[in-house]
């Protein structure tokens, strides 16, 4: 731990953290001092952004390559109307300053391109995916394994949504899903709908696991992938574990993300 101290303001902004007894004023310094990553800032990545700079996570990258289109605005609360027709990324970066002047946003209008996706995860503590497409997903836990950085998964359908955490020394998304569903066959939100409230609730998930893991507090979804149902408003857990013949975490796993086919099926190249 740093030399940062906790100035007036700070006290007491964070105050409500700062009493529990398993955060504390070094806890809260920890956040101060942590990054978070989260790819995508649209449903999903609303909440996030909108917690994670709430609860002093002191450096935020953010990355989104599309705009703010008016029938976001159901569901990713952190845009308004005014925003329409900006880049998302620039949007969730003046929100944040307008949230708390604490943090410091490293706002990236862009999509994740292999060759940099391992830099750049690798300069953050946790990496939150709030994306929407497969090979985008396939990619993140691909570089968060071999860089050895958390990753917290959420997507979302209609009205269900999942959740786990995929840590470095536990199963990864592709134990999980050994293969992405051929394209085109899983429709998204604007072909299909979402209730606008899912998002919120699978993203604050998202973002409790991150706070989790920048705190090393806790027990996180390593390990485990929870279901949402929001028409029953139920969850369930299903355990899931390490497949020794992983392409990525397993006993032979890749070193690199050369060879990986992220535009097509998102397969692993053999030797």
């Amino acid at each position: 731990m740093s030399d940062l101290s906790l100035d007036a303001t700070q006290l007491d902004r964070y105050s409500r953290h700062i009493i529990l007894d398993d955060v504390g004023p070094e806890g809260q310094k920890r956040l101060l001092e942590g990054s978070a990553l989260v790819v995508g800032a649209g449903g999903l990545g609303a909440p996030v952004i909108q917690y994670l700079a709430a609860a002093g996570v002191g450096r935020l990258g953010i990355v989104d390559d599309d705009v703010v289109e008016r029938s976001n605005l159901q569901r990713q609360v952190i845009h308004r109307d005014a925003d329409v027709g900006r880049p998302k990324a620039e949007s969730a970066e003046e929100f944040v300053a307008d949230l708390n002047p604490d943090i410091e946003v490293e706002a990236m209008e862009r999509r994740i391109a292999p060759e940099e996706a391992r830099n750049l995860v690798a300069d953050y503590d946790v990496v939150v995916d709030c994306t929407d497409n497969f090979p985008t997903r396939y990619m993140l836990n691909d570089a968060c394994q071999i860089e050895g950085v958390p990753l917290c998964h959420g997507a979302i359908y209609k009205f269900e949504g999942q959740i786990t955490t995929l840590s470095p020394d536990g199963p990864c998304y592709r134990c999980l899903f050994p293969e992405a569903p051929e394209p085109g066959t899983v429709p998204d939100c604007a072909t299909t709908g979402v209730l606008g409230v899912l998002p919120g609730t699978v993203g604050c998930l998202q973002a409790t696991e991150a706070v989790k893991v920048l705190l090393g507090l806790g027990e996180t979804l390593t390990g485990r992938l929870l279901f949402y149902d929001a028409r029953e408003l139920s969850f369930e857990t299903v355990p899931y574990q390490r497949n020794p013949d992983c392409p990525v975490c397993g006993d032979d796993g890749i070193d690199d993300l050369a060879g990986v086919d992220y535009d097509g099926g998102c397969g692993v190249a053999s030797d």
